[in-house]
């Protein structure tokens, strides 16, 4: 008798008790979430089971933390993640292959000290990318292959970077040809941010274009989705995905969060009047916040016919929008705490500092 109120009484538990994200997703796309070696053996890891189908390492994999000396590579994070990934059945996003942030000390200098050539610089490219991207063949489904090339400066397409001062553009190319080379099944992307706004996406496209025309193998294009309660507009990104689906291209939300405070870049002091307190209004804003861009996100996971206007199949997603990747797990710890002003606690996430469902994660799911 017991075991019949057993099965009854799971039977009439609600069912948003008993669904995570990628269940309420399923027919939409992955969702993923960024986590760091030690997150898949703490508090959080029951979490991160229930809610995420996808994940990406958010720092092991790029270039610094994994290949710290020329010849040595440092495995044992990138491995752990990718292995409890394949344990669990959950995809994974490799990021970074290259970037101009995050990079070994020896990677841009000779033994006298000074700037390699480009024919070195490539070279070592090409290893670092081959070795990598080789070892997690077939378990990695898309790398971030290039990082943030484009310009913060609206005058220059591209980042004046080692990368850039060394090898010209075609750092860009060779990349993403070495990626094809060592896992010609992987998905590969060009990541940045601020792409839905007009004038940088603008200058994403015309790079993505160029590239596609000279033959390069590009399957998509990651917007970071680093974003707040105060941008972007439902229309802005709704422009983004489609310009660059236009070229052919997947689209991808790789880094998502929802400052409570405005984007900026540069690093700076906290100021006093920086209360650091996650009042009932911005709880509300970051909902609202959260629900538009979710309900972009799955008009864009199923396109629309053009000549009916009528949606695809539900279990047949045809739109361009492919996965959505959250950048941490919960308020409790988020990049976003020390930056761009270190010591100023951001509450970006759908889960609280507890781990426990925001008021933004049900209106994500309530749909």
């Amino acid at each position: 008798m017991r075991y019949i109120f057993f099965f009854f009484v799971l039977a009439h538990l609600p069912v948003r008790a008993q669904q995570g994200l990628k269940d309420y997703y399923r027919d939409y796309f992955p969702i993923g979430v960024a986590v760091s070696a030690r997150a898949l053996t703490g508090a959080d890891t029951t979490l991160i089971l229930r809610q995420f189908n996808s994940l990406t390492p958010e720092n092991a994999m790029k270039m610094g933390p994994i290949h710290p000396e020329e010849d040595r590579y440092n495995w044992k994070d990138a491995d752990a993640i990718v292995d409890f990934a394949v344990s669990h059945g959950l995809r994974v996003r490799g990021h970074n292959l290259c970037w101009h942030e995050q990079t070994p000390a020896w990677l841009f200098k000779d033994a006298s000290g000074a700037p390699v050539t480009k024919e070195v610089l490539l070279q070592r490219l090409k290893d670092h990318i081959t070795t990598v991207v080789g070892r997690y063949k077939g378990k990695v489904y898309a790398w971030d292959v290039v990082n943030e090339a484009v310009a913060d400066d609206s005058t220059h397409l591209l980042r004046n970077s080692p990368w850039y001062a060394i090898c010209g553009e075609e750092f860009i190319a060779k990349a993403f040809e070495y990626a094809h080379a060592a896992d010609p099944d992987a998905q590969l992307f060009y990541n940045d941010y601020n792409t839905e706004r007009p004038e940088k996406r603008e200058r994403v496209y015309r790079l993505l274009k160029k590239l596609i025309a000279s033959g390069v193998p590009v399957t998509g294009v990651g917007l970071q989705g680093h974003w707040s309660i105060f941008e972007p507009a439902d229309e802005e990104l709704r422009t983004a995905i489609r310009r660059f689906a236009a070229l052919g291209l997947k689209v991808q939300i790789t880094e998502l969060d929802v400052s409570v405070y405005p984007w900026e870049k540069n690093r700076r002091p906290r100021r006093p009047d920086e209360a650091d307190t996650f009042t009932p209004p911005l709880e509300q804003r970051q909902a609202d916040q959260y629900k538009k861009v979710f309900a972009v996100f799955r008009e864009e996971a199923h396109g629309l016919a053009a000549s009916t206007g009528d949606r695809a199949s539900a279990s047949h997603p045809g739109g361009p929008l492919t996965g959505v990747t959250f950048w941490n797990i919960t308020d409790a710890h988020t990049w976003l705490d020390d930056y761009p002003v270190r010591g100023r606690k951001n509450y970006p996430l759908l889960f609280d500092t507890n781990g426990q469902p925001k008021k933004a994660f049900w209106e994500v799911v309530h749909f």
